[in-house]
């Protein structure tokens, strides 16, 4: 087994957010790999997050963004278990990351569940219409990666995040579970923008 430093231990806090002591453990069981350990923290996190889905979330705030110059803006409910949780500058920076997220890359939905089903139908006949010619089970596989990657668009839990690329925004609220302890939702969002 590796020696884990403390200076190993508050590099991958300053990295990922979580807590010494499952820093500690991350580091522990991978052997002292940085990225391996945040990795792995990231697993626990987002395992965390889906144990904590079912807990009513009623507490929470309502934020806003307005872009520079003034042409977008966003107002987003983000909702947690607690009014303690509601007041931290970590839940209150994340409700103003998931702003910038809807000021820059316009999702239209939270989830994919809330897509209505007519929208959802003309998405698959357009994305079957670009694969006629392939044989059937290729062109069923093709449709549904073509609709993964649209949901991917429009959104918000399934958008790559604009701070790191390398994570979605769902992953992004689970690592904010997986810290605070409570379920955190993103109930619903408004985006206007001059001439929209």
């Amino acid at each position: 087994m590796a020696d884990i430093s403390a200076t190993m231990v508050n590099e991958l806090r300053a990295k990922t957010g979580a807590g010494l002591m499952d820093c500690k453990r991350a580091l522990v069981e991978n052997k002292g790999d940085q990225g391996a350990a945040a990795e792995w923290l990231r697993k626990k996190g987002i395992a965390s997050a889906v144990k904590k889905a079912d807990r009513a979330a009623k507490e929470g705030i309502v934020t806003s963004y307005i872009h520079l110059g003034g042409k977008v803006g966003v107002l987003i409910e983000v909702n947690c278990e607690t009014d303690f949780v509601a007041k931290t500058d970590e839940f209150q920076a994340l409700a103003k990351d998931l702003c910038m997220q809807i000021a820059a890359a316009s999702p239209l939905f939270v989830m994919r569940e809330q897509v209505p089903a007519e929208l959802l139908e003309k998405e698959k006949e357009i994305a079957a219409a670009q694969v006629v010619g392939k044989p059937a089970p290729a062109v069923e596989k093709i449709v549904q990666g073509k609709i993964d990657k649209w949901f991917g668009t429009v959104c918000l839990l399934e958008q790559p995040f604009v701070r790191d690329q390398n994570k979605t925004v769902k992953d992004y609220i689970a690592e904010a579970i997986a810290r605070t302890g409570e379920n955190i939702v993103v109930r619903r969002f408004v985006r206007y923008a001059i001439g929209d």
